[in-house]
């Protein structure tokens, strides 16, 4: 990977991480809002209280906000893996793109070779784990959806950039967390373990009852959203659980 060339656009919304803290998480949003220099001018903006380290505009152009070393203001409340100062230990890079409210769109050829080139850059730096590049919407699934469903997870991982550990065409036969009721002793039904999922999902890293105030569907909808996109629906089903379970998998 190559070092992007930089262009300098600095915001003041900045301060100090936490004595001793590691940079250890690399988190991924998207602007969500009319222009890019909307975007621009809010993240610079004082009395916004918002920034991000970088901004990609959808030519591939990159903005630098916030150096490296400092807490930009791009999480807000969040949570992954007992972490609750996600701002604190990670780095945030907007993508510029209308989001879910004004006009959802896939994201642009330039823009994503640009990413590739600062992300490979900042994950080799700072050996940031492919398991803890993340979306805004994994650390704070009850307020957000983005970058969303049309991220391409997939292709960050062929870089070596983020956890993608699926095949191609997947046919499971078996998820994972199914367990096996029995009905008067004559019918035997398969079901989703619920409880099983959920510590799932904990022990990935998602925020989860009752460390976290948040609905189980929108946790759901947020892992759907990163890691089963084709269907994202809040709804625990089979390839859902089976699709945490490959997770967990690749973490063992």
């Amino acid at each position: 990977m190559m070092a992007p060339r930089i262009v300098e656009r600095l915001s003041p919304n900045h301060d100090e991480r936490p004595e001793g803290a590691a940079i250890d998480m690399l988190v991924l949003h998207y602007t969500g809002m009319k222009t890019a220099e909307e975007a621009l001018s809010r993240l610079c903006d004082p009395e916004a209280k918002v920034s991000a380290h970088y901004t990609i505009d959808r030519d591939g152009r990159v903005y630098r906000h916030v150096p490296e070393e400092r807490r930009a203001w791009h999480a807000g409340i969040s949570y992954w893996a007992g972490e609750r100062n996600i701002n604190g230990c990670s780095i945030g890079i907007e993508l510029v793109n209308l989001g879910h409210e004004f006009g959802y769109e896939p994201f642009a050829r330039p823009q994503i070779a640009a990413l590739l080139d600062l992300a490979g850059d900042i994950v080799e730096r700072h050996r940031i784990a492919p398991a803890r590049v993340l979306g805004h919407s994994d650390v704070a699934p009850a307020r957000k959806e983005d970058p969303g469903e049309l991220f391409p997870w997939a292709h960050l991982a062929e870089f070596g950039i983020g956890l993608w550990p699926f095949p191609e065409r997947m046919t499971p036969t078996v998820a994972h967390f199914i367990k096996v009721e029995s009905r008067g002793g004559e019918t035997c039904d398969k079901v989703i373990d619920k409880q099983g999922f959920i510590q799932g999902l904990c022990d990935f890293g998602y925020g989860v009852g009752p460390d976290v105030d948040v609905p189980l569907e929108k946790v759901v909808a947020a892992f759907q959203r990163h890691w089963r996109p084709a269907k994202v629906d809040g709804v625990l089903d089979d390839e859902t659980a089976y699709r945490l379970g490959v997770l967990l998998d690749a973490l063992s």
